[in-house]
C-alpha cells in the first residue's frame, strides 16, 4: 500500500484503522501528518492504517470513511486531534453515521480525541525542561510559562487547555503558568506576556499546544520575535509543536487497542450524543463536505445564531497576522483555526 494511493484497500479485509487529521492550508502541516502515518505503519506493519483529513487536504474524510467501510469488516476511526471542539463533537461523528448508513454490514467504531492527559503533560514538561536549558538564567521562580493553544468557542476544549496549564504548574517549580490562545477566545499571548513582565518575570517560555506545524505555528514564532523586540530586558524561549513524540504514537495505539477490546469509555462520548441532536434541532446540521473556502459569506445554514457554543476546531487563517484588535464576534461565532 503506497502513500500515493491511501484509499486503496485489499477487499474483504479485517480492520482498517483510519486516522482523522484536521488538515491545514499550509501543506507542510499536512505532510507531517502523512509522515506520522508512514512512521506508524512502519511500527505496526500488521495493521492497515489509512489517513484522511477533515478539510484542506486529500483524502477527504467522508470519502475515506466510505471507501474503508466498503472494503473492511470493521473500521476504527481514530482522530489525531488534541481538543474536542466542533470537529470531534459533530463533524466526525456525522461522517461516521453517514458511513454506517451507507455500509450497514461494516462495524464502524469511533475513538476519542487525544484529550488532556498525562502523556500530553509529559510532552509539555519535556518541552519546558528543554526551553529552560536554553535560557541564561534558568530560574523557575523568575520564569513565566505560557501554554499557548488555538482557542475555541467550545468551553470544554478551552477547559482541557486550562487543565493542562494547571497540571504543569502543580508538577513543577514555576510559580506562574498561564494560558493564552491564538484566536477566538482570550487572553492572547501579548496580554499574558505583558502581565507576566509586570509581575517581574525575567524569562518567559512559550509552549505551543499544537500537534503539527502550519500557518499558526509560523505566526507564533513571528509573534515571539516581535515580543523579543518589545521586551529586550526579557529572555524568551519558544518550543516546537508536538509532532512525532513517542507519547502521540502510544496514545493512538491505546485508542485502537481499547476499541478492539471494547473497553468502557473507549468510544467517543459524542458518537450520537445529545450535543449534536440539539444542534440539529436548532437547524444546524454539519453535513457540509468542507469544500467551502471560508470567505465569511456563508449562507443561512452557517449563521450559527443558536445559543450553544459547539465551536469548530479551526479558525481559518486568512493570510494575515491578525493583530486581534477585533473580538471575532461574527454571526457564525468565529470558527477555530487550522493547524
Amino acid at each position: 500500500m503506497t502513500a500515493a494511493n491511501p484509499l486503496t484497500f485489499m477487499p474483504s479485509s479485517g480492520d482498517t484503522i483510519l486516522i482523522v487529521g484536521h488538515g491545514s492550508r499550509e501543506d507542510s502541516g499536512n505532510q507531517e501528518i502523512r509522515e506520522f502515518t508512514e512512521q506508524w505503519r512502519a511500527q505496526r506493519p500488521d495493521w492497515r492504517i489509512e489517513l484522511c483529513f477533515i478539510e484542506f487536504a486529500p483524502p477527504e474524510m467522508n470519502a475515506a470513511l466510505l471507501s474503508a467501510a466498503r472494503s473492511s469488516r470493521r473500521v476504527l476511526v481514530v482522530p489525531l486531534i488534541l481538543n474536542a471542539a466542533g470537529h470531534v463533537k459533530m463533524e466526525i461523528p456525522e461522517a461516521v453515521e453517514g458511513a454506517r448508513a451507507a455500509c450497514p454490514q461494516t462495524e464502524i467504531l469511533l475513538a476519542p480525541h487525544l484529550t488532556a492527559c498525562d502523556p500530553i503533560l509529559a510532552i509539555l514538561k519535556r518541552r519546558l525542561r528543554k526551553a529552560m536549558t536554553a535560557l541564561d538564567m534558568p530560574d523557575p521562580t523568575t520564569t513565566g510559562v505560557v501554554v499557548l493553544g488555538r482557542g475555541s468557542s467550545d468551553r470544554g476544549a478551552n477547559g482541557e487547555m486550562a487543565k493542562m496549564a494547571r497540571w504543569l504548574m502543580e508538577e513543577g517549580d514555576h510559580e506562574l503558568v498561564d494560558l493564552a490562545f491564538t484566536g477566538i477566545t482570550w487572553p492572547r499571548l501579548e496580554k499574558v506576556v505583558q502581565r507576566q513582565v509586570l509581575l517581574g518575570m525575567r524569562q518567559i517560555v512559550v509552549l505551543p499546544y499544537y500537534l503539527y506545524t502550519g500557518t499558526l505555528m509560523q505566526r507564533i514564532h513571528r509573534q515571539v520575535e516581535h515580543l523579543r523586540g518589545q521586551y529586550p530586558q526579557v529572555r524568551f524561549a519558544c518550543s516546537e509543536h508536538f509532532g512525532f513524540e513517542k507519547e502521540i504514537f502510544a496514545l493512538m495505539e491505546e485508542r485502537v487497542e481499547e476499541l478492539r477490546a471494547g473497553v468502557p469509555g473507549s468510544r467517543l462520548p459524542c458518537d450520537g450524543c445529545s450535543y449534536r441532536e440539539l444542534a440539529h434541532e436548532m437547524g444546524h446540521g454539519h453535513s457540509h463536505a468542507h469544500t467551502h473556502d471560508h470567505g465569511h459569506a456563508h449562507g443561512p445554514e452557517h449563521a450559527h445564531a443558536h445559543g450553544h457554543d459547539h465551536g469548530h476546531d479551526h479558525t481559518h487563517d486568512h493570510g494575515h497576522d491578525h493583530a486581534h484588535g477585533h473580538d471575532h464576534d461574527h454571526a457564525h461565532h468565529a470558527k477555530e483555526q487550522p493547524a
